[in-house]
């Protein structure tokens, strides 16, 4: 590693007009985080201090996504306001780093590649630092033919230059060992090479590939072998999939290497910021974790299930097709079949919620339940209450939202509809069927349904009347 610590320029000007998308290449998703966010990540990871985001198209955005993620101003932005290739946009990167001193490692990468390592980025500058020639490179095999540009080399194996596809030879074309556009190069070098840059090229085009030759003057450039999977690049939706893909591949072994089980790695979607995942927890097929979900020791997630800025205490079940959104969850619930957790639900320990029951913006205290088809939204419900089937908290009333508050070991009867604002008092009853318009007093039977009359004979005389009806030919 550097005995400085490195500046990272990311290249994130691109239109991306092969996405076909208002959204900036840049901020297109893979496991749930844009793509210059995981370059970011890595960069830091990596031991940067300073980063440097080059945008162009739809800048405004771009840097917006970047504050929030990483604080306002965290990362630093410079602006490639033409398009004028890769040599252009680290040129409009400079000034940033006029202050700089010659001997500091400035790595580039690219932003529409997500999936480089923070570990790949110090052996990058590693190689850097011992280069005779100052500057380093990835390379890579792609699977099939690519339009990358092709490493150059002398009889003996030292690194020439780098061709850009469209100005390659049909023989260079043949060469397998390509660019993966990643480079780590001395300040000093930098500032000296860029100056010389020349468009002479069938694009018209600053390359930032021609620092080689230049490095090769100065003894050669060291270039690195990586993987393609590490270092592919995203221009379209196919990409972008293929992508998605290998990152989803590799966060899940990471999960399972640290002692997290799936039935069915293949079709477990985690996103990249989801964590800490404790040990023994258990995830069946079909699962998505996303956000910044996190789970305690020995919890299962079942069949189907999504959670989205969810966190789960230990020892929790959630079963199949559970759907949860903004959610704590305590140690030892049940939750689901079938439930609906949605933003502001606070699940405390050993809370039941069973099918069907769908809740928000409500505080469930330990112990308490509802098993089956009930709505309780804006409500408090303290420990070891039940909550019957059917039970709906009227919380809006066309203008407003209004709270219920269901204390300590109440009773709630099914059919139940309690009309917000409204309080059901410790330990109180609410005979099912009915409907709460007033606040319940502690230990008290609230009932409104309508007294039961039972009409003796009533069903067998309409049972006859039926019948003669049916043997008249008019049917009347």
């Amino acid at each position: 590693m550097s005995r400085q610590a490195p500046v990272v320029f990311i290249m994130a000007a691109g239109l991306g007009t092969r996405m076909k998308s208002e959204t900036p290449k840049v901020l297109h998703r893979v496991a749930g985080r844009p793509l210059l966010h995981w370059v970011v990540t890595s960069a830091r990871a990596a031991g940067a201090n300073r980063v440097v985001a080059i945008l162009g198209h739809k800048h405004e955005l771009v840097k917006q996504s970047l504050d929030a993620s990483f604080g306002a101003g965290s990362v630093e932005v410079a602006l490639q306001t033409e398009q004028r290739g890769t040599g252009h946009a680290v040129q409009c990167a400079l000034p940033s780093v006029k202050d700089e001193p010659d001997d500091r490692v400035v790595v580039i990468l690219t932003g529409d590649a997500p999936l480089i390592t923070s570990d790949r980025v110090a052996q990058l500058v590693e190689a850097c630092e011992k280069s005779p020639g100052g500057l380093a490179l990835l390379s890579t095999v792609p699977p099939k033919r690519m339009p990358y540009g092709r490493l150059v080399r002398d009889a003996s194996g030292k690194l020439e230059k780098i061709v850009e596809d469209v100005d390659a030879t049909p023989e260079q074309k043949e060469i397998q060992d390509t660019n993966a556009g990643f480079y780590a190069v001395k300040l000093g070098n930098l500032r000296k090479d860029l100056a010389t840059l020349r468009a002479d090229n069938k694009k018209g085009e600053l390359y930032l590939t021609d620092l080689v030759a230049h490095a090769a003057e100065r003894g050669g450039a060291i270039a690195i072998d990586a993987p393609f999977t590490e270092v592919a690049g995203i221009n379209d939706r196919v990409d972008l999939a293929g992508v998605e893909v290998e990152a989803r591949r590799r966060i899940n072994e990471g999960w399972m290497r640290a002692g997290v089980t799936m039935t069915d790695p293949s079709t477990t979607y985690i996103d990249a910021d989801v964590g800490p995942l404790g040990k023994d927890v258990w995830i069946a097929g079909g699962v998505a974790l996303r956000g910044k979900t996190s789970l305690g020791d020995n919890v299962r997630i079942d069949l189907g299930s999504v959670l989205t800025d969810v966190q789960v205490a230990e020892a929790t079940n959630i079963k199949p097709y559970s759907l949860l959104t903004e959610t704590t969850v305590g140690a030892k619930a049940q939750i689901g079949p079938f439930s609906h957790c949605r933003p502001g639900t606070r699940l405390d320990d050993d809370v039941h919620l069973g099918n069907f029951v769908e809740t928000k913006k409500s505080h469930l205290m330990a112990g308490s339940k509802a098993n089956h088809l009930a709505y309780l939204g804006d409500a408090s419900i303290g420990n070891k209450a039940n909550i019957g089937a059917g039970t709906i908290t009227c919380n809006y009333d066309g203008v407003g939202k209004y709270k219920t508050t269901i204390e300590a070991g109440a009773f709630i009867g099914s059919d139940s509809q309690l009309v917000a604002p409204v309080t059901v008092g410790r330990d109180a009853y609410v005979g099912s069927g009915t409907t709460v318009t007033k606040d319940v007093p502690r230990g008290a039977l609230a009932i409104t349904r309508v007294k039961q009359v039972n009409v003796e004979g009533w069903a067998d005389r309409f049972r006859e009347a039926q019948a003669k009806r049916k043997q008249k030919p008019d049917g009347t």
